[in-house]
């Protein structure tokens, strides 16, 4: 027993559409336009959708908060210029055949076009019609075209640029391999956006010149068909023909007009993320002095005789009100929002006074890890509400660092510090200034990679983190400036990257007892014989400490923790000093440290001692420290130098490989003059590893 056929309901006909039907469909019906005939009241419901769908498409651009997030704007530009063009055929054909019916014989909407809007007056309609579109192919489409094809170029020029800022970010750890990726994927669609809006352009430009050429056709076809083929005197088919003529050109101009501002308003809006009311409300009436000398003008101006004085001093008097209460408001910023919108400080003035309270040990509250001081000028950066990205880099940064570290890196404390000035930030180590700097926070820093081409107009700095030569821009020249080579950065992304490169710095300091603790609670789950033997059994947990921060001086992260805990209960019972213990865990790290150094390289460049400074150095040798005369530690240290610069021209890691005795002494002598320099003892490189020997210093 077969089922019965179920009648295909409204839901199912809009899932298949849903399902990929629907952009088929809109294109065979827009063909079908243009091939079968449409009777009057069919013209009628589409004119009126083709006006409704123009006015939607405006209004989603002017509620759009970017406008990479209306990138099928370009097809909608498509399909609603195929839309016109159909509809103008479909009407082309109604008039022709059926004009001599009267003015509605192609609908009511071209009738009420043609004698309502223009008043029945061809006269009038053709210089209306004719205004219209030079309004929109002189003005509007020109320059919106001109606009997405100078944004397109410099965009196509900056990518590069863009793609090295999101790599500089990624490695300093101020982005995730997600967030990275996504980044690059805006870039991407940011570009192949403009590009297809430079393209696009070009359809609403065709799209006035048709709309032209339309309309003498209609006139002229009209003409031809009323006289000979329907017996018409010349001034009933040219009022008759003129009439449906320019009102069918109407109806599709009013449409075109529409998207084409739509066009202008989204190529010519800022990339970043925004509400366009509230940016007009905030950039262009929130400004009191405007306001008022305005209404000054044009109460000046409704005071002089013969001009319309009721509607000049009507205005003046509106404008004047609204500048007084912008006055007694505040500034306004640029979204629109007063200064209540700001969360009032503590002890800021006006602040209700807190009762005085009982003094308690609670008074002294422990230093923190990290601190961050801003001066007031710099707050907005760490403000979620005022749109301050700070917060979240820095989240991003302690993410990186800790999973690079090896441990967790404590939050940052941030507040403000009105002895500093208004510009400039200072970073705290335990409550100790370690680097202080300023930045511009309505300007972006551009950055000199080594390849870039010309100077930049800016304010002339240095990038806090590497001391490296830079300059602070307006933010309208970041296209420019990474289309000739420099790498560009938002104020937050330098204040993180600085935070970064101390906290890598200061890192040993950060690493305590309580956190130490951690790690090894962390281990204990999945090696718990192996911690219950290293503490307090083998060595006491001040030892365990002192041999990780040994380790993090040397810039060795601490990730291999297991490692690092099965060679220290192995040579736990030999040594308890942590300088021993210290070097026992690199010999067993040395495949680790060596991957840190040289990668996935087959082969591992390093220099070697000369026989005589190796002894030397093993005679000056005393405890933890090492005595040299001034002027060999000099030209040991201008020795080393060059070797670095060699293999940095070379773009190789620069080693110098040494007998286990000197080692930590030599680390330690060149630590700070060529920080680049990876010294290595004989035994901790893997047996496996190929030398190769580019130099002896001597």
């Amino acid at each position: 027993m077969s089922a019965q056929p179920q009648p295909m309901n409204a839901r199912r006909v809009m899932e298949l559409i849903r399902g990929g039907l629907g952009a088929p469909l809109v294109v065979l019906a827009m063909l079908a336009m243009v091939v079968v005939p449409l009777a009057a009241p069919v013209l009628d419901a589409l004119f009126t959708f083709n006006i409704a769908i123009s006015l939607m498409v405006l209004l989603a651009v002017v509620y759009v908060k970017r406008p990479l997030e209306f990138t099928i704007f370009p097809i909608v530009l498509l399909m609603t210029t195929m839309l016109r063009l159909a509809l103008n055929v479909a009407s082309t054909r109604v008039i022709l055949l059926h004009g001599q019916g009267g003015h509605d014989a192609a609908g009511k909407v071209i009738a009420a076009f043609g004698e309502f809007v223009i008043g029945g007056n061809y006269a009038v309609g053709i210089v209306v019609f004719a205004i219209l579109t030079i309004i929109n192919f002189v003005v509007i489409t020109k320059g919106a075209g001109r606009v997405s094809e100078v944004t397109a170029r410099f965009i196509l020029d900056a990518m590069p640029g863009k793609q090295m800022a999101i790599d500089a970010d990624l490695n300093a750890g101020l982005l995730t391999r997600e967030e990275a990726k996504l980044r690059r994927e805006e870039v991407r669609e940011e570009a192949d956006f403009y590009g297809a809006m430079d393209g696009a352009s070009k359809f609403i430009r065709g799209d006035a010149v048709a709309g032209i050429l339309i309309l003498f056709i209609n006139l002229l076809g009209g003409l031809a068909v009323g006289m000979f083929q329907h017996g018409m005197a010349f001034a009933d088919a040219a009022s008759t023909y003129t009439l449906l003529s320019i009102g069918d050109g109407l109806v599709a101009q009013l449409p075109a007009l529409l998207v084409s501002s739509a066009v202008a308003m989204l190529v010519t809006r800022a990339s970043r993320a925004q509400d366009m009311s509230q940016a007009m409300v905030g950039q262009v009436f929130g400004q009191h002095r405007a306001l008022a000398v305005a209404a000054a003008i044009l109460g000046l101006v409704g005071l002089v005789p013969g001009m319309p004085n009721v509607a000049f001093l009507t205005l003046a008097l509106i404008l004047g009100f609204v500048a007084w209460k912008l006055h007694k408001r505040g500034p306004v910023d640029a979204e629109g929002n007063g200064p209540e919108a700001a969360t009032r400080a503590p002890g800021a003035p006006g602040a209700a006074p807190s009762p005085t309270a009982e003094l308690s040990w609670d008074e002294l509250r422990p230093i923190d890890p990290l601190g961050l001081e801003v001066g007031y000028r710099l707050i907005p950066l760490v403000d979620k509400a005022q749109g301050g990205e700070l917060m979240a880099r820095i989240k991003g940064v302690r993410r990186k660092l800790t999973q690079d570290i090896g441990f967790l890196i404590p939050p940052v404390h941030i507040r403000d510090n009105l002895e500093l000035s208004a510009t400039a930030y200072r970073l705290l180590v335990h409550g100790v200034p370690v680097a202080t700097a300023e930045i511009h926070p309505d300007r972006e820093l551009a950055l000199d990679p080594g390849g870039a081409l010309g100077a930049l107009d800016g304010i002339p700095g240095k990038d806090p983190a590497f001391g490296l030569d830079a300059v602070w821009i307006q933010p309208h020249q970041r296209a420019h400036a990474e289309s000739v080579g420099y790498t560009v950065v938002d104020p937050a992304t330098v204040v993180a990257t600085h935070l970064s490169h101390l906290i890598r710095e200061h890192a040993p300091e950060l690493l305590g007892h309580e956190e130490v603790q951690q790690l090894l609670a962390t281990l204990t789950k999945s090696a718990p014989k192996l911690v219950e033997d290293l503490t307090p059994k083998a060595l006491p947990l001040s030892v365990v400490v002192r041999v990780l921060q040994n380790l993090l001086v040397e810039r060795i992260p601490i990730r291999q923790l297991r490692k690092i805990v099965e060679a220290l209960v192995e040579h736990a019972p030999h040594s308890q000093d942590p300088a021993a213990l210290t070097a026992a865990v690199r010999t067993s790290l040395g495949r680790f440290i060596v991957q840190e150094i040289a990668g996935m390289s087959p082969e591992l460049p390093v220099f070697t001692l000369a026989p005589q400074l190796e002894r030397v150095l093993q005679d000056s040798t005393q405890g933890n420290g090492v005595a040299l005369e001034p002027g060999l530690a000099e030209r040991l240290h201008q020795s080393l130098a060059e070797c670095v610069g060699k293999q940095e021209a070379r773009n190789e890691p620069a080693v110098v490989l040494v007998p286990g005795t000197v080692r930590a002494a030599l680390a330690r002598l060149v630590r700070h003059s060529v920080p680049s320099l990876s010294v290595l003892a004989y035994g901790e490189v893997p047996e496996d590893k190929r030398l190769k020997l580019v130099g002896t210093i001597s």
